[in-house]
C-alpha cells in the first residue's frame, strides 16, 4: 500500500528508543510513564526526523488508542507514519497474507462495475478464472451498480456485499471479460498469500529481448520471487527490461538493493546504493549502503531500464529509481510518483509496531528530497484495458514504443508540455492502493 521503507526486521525497543546516555536528558514526563501512548510519544520525541515539530505539552493519555495520538501529533508534512498491531504487522509483512478473495479493483462506468486491477495467485478469485481487466457487475444477484449506490448511501456495508471475514464464507461473483464475455464463479474467502510479483513475461521487439516483471510490493517474501524471475529473464536473452511499479507502495530497502542490483549488475555492483540520513540526535546512525545482489544470485547487466509508474509508486519503488539513476539510463513512463524520499524503521512497543519517520534517503550523487515526487520523462495516463501484457495497455505500449523508437511517443511529449503536479494523496498504509477483497 504501501507507502513505507523498512530496513530490519524487528528491533527491540526500550521506553524511550535505545541510545546513549547522552539523550536522557532529552527524555520528557511521557518516557517515564508504561502506558501505551506515552510509550509511543516517548518512541517519537527520540526518533522521529520531525521530533522539533511534536507538541511541547501533551497527555497522551488523552487520546483513545496510539493510532489517534500518532495523527494528532504528526508533522504537517508527514503523510507516511502509522501504527500497527503485532499481528497485523506479521500477517502482512512476516506471513504475508490477508483475508478475502484474493482482488484489487477500482469503480468504473460511472460506478456501475469493479474493474480488477490484480489478482493474487493464490485467491479464490485467480482460481476462479478473474483476471486483470476483467470487470464484475454482479455480486450475489445483485448488480454492482446497486451496492454501489448502498455502500456509498450508507444503506450497505463492506461486509453486506463480500460476506463477513469468516473462513469459507462464499459469494457469486459475475464478471465481464475484455471481450464482454460474461462468467460467473462462487468465491470463497479464506487466508491468501500475497505474491509481490504479479506477472512475468518476454518478448521479441525488432532485435530486443525484452522482459516484463510487474512487482507489486517489498517485502521478504520478494526475495525469492524475484530470483526466480530473473533466472527466467537470463534464461530468456533478456536485454532489455520494463519493470512496472504502477501499484507498489514500497517495503523493505535491502529488497530494493537486491532488485536494483539485478537489473543493472555491473554498472552498479560495490558502488554507493543509498545513505540514510537521520535526525541530529541520531546522526551517528547515518551510514550508507553499497549495491548489493543480496538474496538474488540471477542478474541482468542493464545499461537502461523502463520503470512504470503512478502516484501509487513509492518509497522503495522510489529508491529504486533514484538510486539507479547516477549509474544507468532510467525512463520512467506514466505518472509522477508519490513523493516519498524518507523513510521508518519498524519500532516494537508492547502490542504495536510503530512506523514513524526517523530518515531520510538520498543515492550516490546525494540527490533526494523529492518530496513533490519523481516526474516521467514520458507522461502518461495509466489505463486499465485488459491483463498485464496486452498492447493497449498505455503505460506499458509507451514502454514498447520507446525501446523501438528510442523516444518518447508524440502523445506523451504533448503531455510532458502541458505536464502540471497534481496533490499528493494522502496514503493511510502501503496496501491500501485500491478495494482489495
Amino acid at each position: 500500500m504501501r507507502s513505507l521503507i523498512l530496513i530490519s526486521v524487528l528491533l527491540t525497543l526500550s521506553a524511550c528508543g535505545g541510545g546513549s546516555s547522552d539523550d536522557t536528558a532529552t527524555e520528557t514526563a511521557a518516557c517515564q510513564r508504561t502506558d501505551i501512548n506515552s510509550r509511543v510519544f516517548c518512541a517519537l520525541q527520540r526518533d522521529y526526523l520531525w521530533y522539533r515539530e511534536l507538541p511541547a505539552d501533551i497527555n497522551p493519555g488523552a487520546y483513545s488508542s496510539p493510532a489517534a495520538m500518532l495523527n494528532a501529533v504528526a508533522a504537517p508534512q508527514d503523510r507516511y507514519s502509522f501504527i500497527m498491531t503485532r499481528q497485523e504487522y506479521e500477517d502482512r509483512y512476516v506471513n504475508a497474507s490477508f483475508f478475502g478473495y484474493g482482488f484489487s479493483s477500482v469503480r468504473v462506468d460511472n460506478n456501475t462495475a469493479l474493474q480488477i486491477a490484480y489478482v493474487y495467485d493464490d485467491g479464490s478469485a485467480s482460481l476462479n478464472g478473474l483476471r486483470r481487466g476483467d470487470k464484475i457487475i454482479e455480486i450475489e444477484g445483485v448488480s454492482v451498480a446497486e451496492w454501489l449506490g448502498r455502500l456509498d448511501a450508507g444503506t450497505a456495508t463492506n461486509d453486506d456485499v463480500y460476506g463477513p471475514n469468516e473462513a469459507g464464507v462464499m459469494r457469486n461473483f459475475v464478471w465481464q471479460k475484455p471481450d464482454s464475455t460474461e462468467l460467473a464463479a462462487n468465491f470463497i474467502k479464506a487466508d491468501v498469500t500475497t505474491n509481490t510479483v504479479l506477472h512475468r513475461s518476454v518478448s521479441t521487439q525488432g532485435d530486443k529481448r525484452v522482459g516484463y516483471l510487474v512487482f507489486n510490493s517489498f517485502i521478504a517474501l520478494s526475495e525469492t520471487e524475484l530470483e526466480q524471475a530473473f533466472a527466467f529473464f537470463v534464461a530468456e536473452g533478456v536485454d532489455a527490461l520494463v519493470l512496472d511499479l504502477r501499484y507498489n507502495g514500497g517495503g523493505l530497502i535491502r529488497v530494493a538493493n537486491q532488485l536494483s542490483t539485478q537489473i543493472a549488475l555491473n554498472n552498479v555492483l560495490g558502488k554507493v546504493f543509498v545513505k540514510y540520513q537521520y535526525n541530529d540526535k541520531n546522526s551517528r546512525d547515518n551510514n550508507t549502503t553499497l549495491f548489493s545482489r543480496g538474496a538474488g544470485s540471477s542478474a541482468l547487466d542493464l545499461d537502461q531500464v523502463f520503470v512504470l509508474t503512478t502516484a501509487s509508486s513509492c518509497s522503495s519503488s522510489e529508491i529504486v529509481i533514484n538510486s539507479l539513476t547516477p549509474f544507468v539510463e532510467v525512463v520512467q513512463i506514466g505518472e509522477t510518483s508519490c513523493g516519498k524520499p524518507v523513510g521508518q524503521q519498524a519500532d516494537p512497543i508492547g502490542d504495536y509496531v510503530l512506523f514513524a519517520i526517523n530518515f531520510q534517503t538520498v543515492n550516490a550523487l546525494d540527490q533526494g528530497a523529492y518530496f513533490d515526487g519523481l516526474i516521467p520523462h514520458c507522461p502518461v495516463a495509466p489505463v486499465i484495458s485488459g491483463d498485464w501484457g496486452v498492447s493497449s495497455d498505455a503505460l506499458y505500449a509507451e514502454a514498447i514504443n520507446y525501446i523501438t523508437n528510442g523516444s518518447c511517443s508524440d502523445v506523451a511529449v504533448s503531455a510532458a508540455t502541458a505536464q502540471v503536479k497534481a496533490v499528493k494523496p494522502q496514503l493511510v498504509a502501503p496496501w491500501v492502493l485500491n478495494n482489495e477483497q
